[in-house]
């Protein structure tokens, strides 16, 4: 049997964007990525926006290639996490969810705009989702549209995946091991 898909969001659990902006936490390294973004201020003079500065844990790679999970970036990110995120954190290349035509649109419902794509892209399979954003209505939405099991973990943004995090995942995983040998 495959194994459940980790959903990996960047900005809040890899990244804890929201930690105090003028100290980095313990253990992560900066990086720049420059945005391809232009603006226009009052006077019609065209500017370019500031680099995005992301922090990133490197022992993060390492353990989550270490979790029973096929990892898969659900991020709004990308592919581009594959060029930015996944080397700073010794990550091979992996798939991705193409948000296409929902990035970003928000939800009548009130459920997060990624949670239906994701439903759609495990396909039926077990899967765990790390993220800042989902709510309630997100994992009702899961309980009635995937027949496996989903877990929808949330992870505070100011301080981005912590050993308890990875915990959670691997007892969750665990506890697929034991229902697909006992059932």
């Amino acid at each position: 049997m495959n194994r459940p898909l980790l959903f990996l969001d960047v900005d809040g659990p890899l990244n804890p964007y929201a930690a105090k902006p003028e100290r980095r936490p313990d253990g992560y390294t900066t990086i720049r990525v420059p945005r391809n973004e232009t603006h226009e201020d009052g006077r019609g003079l065209l500017h370019r926006r500031r680099s995005l500065r992301v922090w990133l844990n490197p022992e993060h790679g390492g353990i989550l290639l270490q979790l029973d999970f096929e990892l898969c970036w659900g991020t709004t990110w990308m592919d581009d996490a594959n060029r930015w995120i996944a080397p700073v954190l010794g990550l091979p290349e992996l798939p991705f969810v193409d948000f296409g035509d929902v990035l970003l649109k928000e939800r009548p419902d009130g459920v997060h705009w990624k949670t239906g794509p994701l439903v759609n892209y495990a396909g039926g399979r077990p899967f765990a989702w790390v993220d800042d954003e989902q709510s309630e209505l997100d994992q009702t939405y899961v309980t009635a549209h995937h027949q496996a099991p989903g877990l929808l973990h949330h992870v505070n943004p100011r301080i981005g995946l912590r050993e308890h995090d990875f915990h959670t995942l691997a007892d969750f995983a665990s506890s697929l091991d034991t229902s697909r040998t006992t059932g």
